[in-house]
């Protein structure tokens, strides 16, 4: 991974949107004490190096600035590694929605 992007590449950048002493009382204790923090990948507006603040915009043509973190950003999926069942059944069941219009 490259650790410059030029205008126009695809990149991904990072946003602290709350610090922990600004986030509300009515949250878990764990999560009172971590930022909340904002991941974005999108097309970038001018060369930059990592670190460097810089704006994107998103496949939806939202605009957002933050945090050069990545360019050409891998996608990693993933649920953890609990076995979720009901991961089996979604493509099945949006076929039959889709094909059908009915439920299984």
């Amino acid at each position: 991974m490259s650790n410059s992007a030029k205008k126009g590449d695809w990149v991904q950048i990072h946003q602290i949107v709350l610090t922990p002493g600004e986030r509300t009382g009515k949250i878990p204790e764990e999560t009172k004490k971590v930022p909340l923090e904002l991941w974005v990948k999108g097309f970038i507006q001018s060369d930059a190096a990592v670190g460097d603040t810089v704006e994107v915009v998103t496949v939806t043509g939202r605009a957002v600035s933050g945090s050069l973190a990545a360019v050409n950003p891998a996608y990693a999926y993933g649920f953890g590694d609990e076995y979720v069942p009901e991961l089996l059944r979604i493509g099945s069941q949006a076929r039959s929605i889709l094909e059908e219009g009915g439920e299984q």
